[in-house]
């Protein structure tokens, strides 16, 4: 009688941070693939050290490895032992990392680190038995995994989400970088036209459309009342492509109309203190408020506590907060840039305004607050039901899954 063992498939996942509080995503998507059957290891080149607000992050630090978790010195012997293992393969490598250094974004000493880090994650992909590597986002991360490959590692894949790898990606080397991959997976169908642009029309089947997914805890939430005060709420990192001065300059406009209202932003980061001098200089302390950084159970409070989201983007992917907000029952008011579109449909269950035009932000701000409640629920329901649609975190992993069952 044979007896047939099920074995899982083995799958590594490479972060350049990981875990972090604006990239609560990837935890959801490792989730969901164990949920599915695969057994994922956990690789980062550093966060061992970054505070956490959330439970759960700090769960997945346990079960992380960090690259530079010894420093740079601590590369060596595992590079010195992939050369001497395999010198021709270390030579391909170092070529390849030579040639990615001209022309990039990063001196070239930067990619001679990379290929040292390649050769850490081989030994950990070898001695977890990896059968596949997936990295998030097309920056450094992906090089690594790639100069992995090349020494002798499982296939790899990676996430593109933006905007970073739309405004260099020939620096990048995004095409070289997807010419060697088994599939590219971005979070948008704007996401995939900005890979296709650059890679020859061979290639472009393995670029696939793969959504970020919500977590059961914003599907399960009971319907919540929205509240009485004219509170809109902003969630994001407080940095340049995020829009935020934008955002308290259309309130300096809205105060100065004697309009009531309530605005919460929502996170930190370096532009923190621009933010609140211009708070300052505008007079907006009574109307602003700023939580710094707050866990995920933290920011479903806050945009449960608001009419709507606000989110004012000069550039992004596609992203995640708005998927939130509207599996809450919120509607959403942002830019028409990059994947946005695809999910807000102005006048069904949200509003959608040119990046950078303050006089439009100002008139769908007004109007927003100007709802009646019914008119807001009626958008928060649309709103929940076309994200549920689209962006489930066990269909879109199940998606990834498949398609890493096919390249190993």
């Amino acid at each position: 009688m044979r007896v047939l063992i099920w074995i899982p498939m083995r799958i590594a996942y490479f972060v350049n941070q990981y875990p972090k509080v604006s990239h609560s995503f990837i935890r959801r998507e490792i989730l969901a693939l164990e949920r599915q059957g695969v057994a994922v290891q956990r690789i980062a080149l550093r966060g061992w050290d970054a505070q956490l607000q959330d439970g759960e992050d700090a769960n997945e630090r346990d079960n992380t490895r960090y690259v530079l978790q010894s420093g740079i010195a601590g590369l060596l012997k595992p590079t010195w032992q992939v050369l001497c293992a395999q010198p021709r393969q270390f030579f391909r490598a170092l070529w390849l990392a030579l040639r990615l250094g001209l022309r990039a974004d990063r001196a070239w000493p930067y990619h001679l680190v990379y290929l040292a880090e390649a050769c850490q994650l081989l030994q950990w992909l070898q001695a977890g038995k990896a059968q596949h590597v997936h990295a998030h986002f097309g920056t450094n991360s992906t090089e690594v995994v790639m100069l992995a490959h090349v020494l002798g590692g499982p296939a790899y894949s990676f996430t593109v989400h933006g905007p970073e790898e739309f405004d260099k990606p020939q620096f990048l080397h995004m095409a070289e970088k997807v010419r060697r991959a088994a599939f590219v997976a971005t979070v948008s169908s704007y996401g995939r036209s900005q890979v296709l642009r650059w890679v020859a029309h061979d290639h472009w089947a393995k670029v696939k459309v793969v959504h970020c997914g919500l977590e059961r805890s914003f599907h399960e939430v009971a319907p919540v009342s929205l509240p009485a005060a004219p509170r809109l709420v902003c969630v994001g990192r407080l940095c340049e492509q995020k829009g935020q001065l934008l955002l308290l300059e259309a309130a300096r406009i809205l105060a100065a109309r004697a309009l009531g209202f309530e605005l919460v932003l929502a996170g930190d980061g370096e532009m923190r203190g621009q933010v609140e001098a211009l708070i300052a200089r505008y007079g907006l302390q009574r109307q602003v408020r700023i939580t710094g950084w707050i866990s995920s159970a933290q920011v479903r409070e806050e945009i449960l506590a608001a009419r709507a989201l606000v989110l004012p983007s000069f550039a992004e992917g596609l992203p995640v907060v708005i998927m939130e907000a509207m599996a809450l029952r919120r509607p959403v008011l942002t830019t028409y840039v990059a994947g946005i579109p695809e999910l807000v449909q102005p006048g069904e269950n949200g509003w959608l305004f040119p990046a950078g035009a303050v006089d439009e932000l100002v008139t769908a701000m007004a109007e927003c607050l100007a709802q009646p409640v019914e008119v807001l629920q009626r958008m928060g329901e649309a709103a929940r039901q076309r994200v549920l649609q689209r962006h489930d975190v066990d269909t879109e992993a199940a998606r990834l899954a498949a398609y890493f069952k096919a390249s190993a």
